[in-house]
């Protein structure tokens, strides 16, 4: 996918000097609250909890986890990284999600434009003067149009759901893991020790991780020479992988 972006009026500013350290860093003021339950009145990410959503939801991450090995990764990388299908603007590309729906989520079962908007204003009212945390919360799932026709109508098990690394273990903090034992890098030595294919501390822009939305977004936004900073990538990139939040996963994070 290509981005049409229109050339704005561009105007002299002032930089700000910040502190080494202060520059990668958010400050939470405390301003956003985060709701007691999602949609059906559960709480948050429960794939436990009984629901409409919870079989459905159970059996798109057992195809999931069986489909996403370190080849196939690999292959949609290689095959979507030439981003050669469509060009458009980026709210033609929003009004695409329209009639679109994660069957990952257990916690929504809105069509997607509604999830962009919502976040974008979310962020917007918390954090007024951050312009491109904004953009970022409209775009950061804009990759689900893989799911489209003239994205090459994937299928939902590898457009959507958490990410996580392929090429070495399959953390156990990964939701509905035991599903893992039918994907053929459990079994294959060069894939299934703590490292697999990495080394210790080799940084997690080395990582490969499960083909999705994601990475795509990822990509078209670099490759369209985006002025995002590196936090709106990171963002857009790895805001599926919520096994970085696990200490198991500590070793990927520092660079060699």
């Amino acid at each position: 996918m290509t981005i049409i972006i229109d050339q704005p009026d561009f105007v002299e500013v002032v930089e700000k000097k910040v502190d080494a350290e202060q520059e990668n860093e958010l400050v939470l003021d405390g301003g956003f609250v985060v709701p007691e339950s999602n949609s059906f009145g559960h709480t948050f990410r429960d794939y436990d909890a009984e629901s409409d959503r919870k079989d459905g939801v159970e059996n798109f991450y057992r195809i999931n986890h069986i489909n996403q090995t370190y080849d196939f990764v690999k292959k949609m990388r290689e095959e979507y990284s030439r981003l050669n299908r469509v060009q458009m603007s980026i709210w033609e590309c929003c009004e695409l999600l329209n009639d679109v729906v994660d069957e990952s989520d257990p916690d929504l079962d809105e069509p997607q434009i509604e999830h962009l908007l919502q976040t974008a204003e979310a962020i917007r009212k918390d954090y007024p003067n951050e312009d491109w945390m904004h953009l970022t919360a409209l775009i950061h799932d804009l990759g689900k149009v893989l799911l489209l026709p003239s994205f090459g109508e994937l299928p939902q098990w590898a457009v959507v759901g958490d990410t996580f690394p392929v090429g070495c273990a399959f953390d156990e903090s990964i939701v509905h893991h035991k599903y893992f034992k039918e994907n053929p890098d459990y079994y294959n030595p060069a894939y299934n020790t703590k490292y697999g294919v990495y080394s210790e501390g080799c940084g997690l822009e080395n990582v490969m991780m499960s083909w999705g939305h994601d990475d795509y977004m990822y990509l078209v936004a670099k490759e369209n020479k985006t002025t995002l900073p590196s936090a709106g990538l990171f963002v857009i990139r790895y805001h599926s992988f919520y096994g970085k939040y696990k200490k198991n996963q500590k070793n990927f994070l520092n660079p060699i």
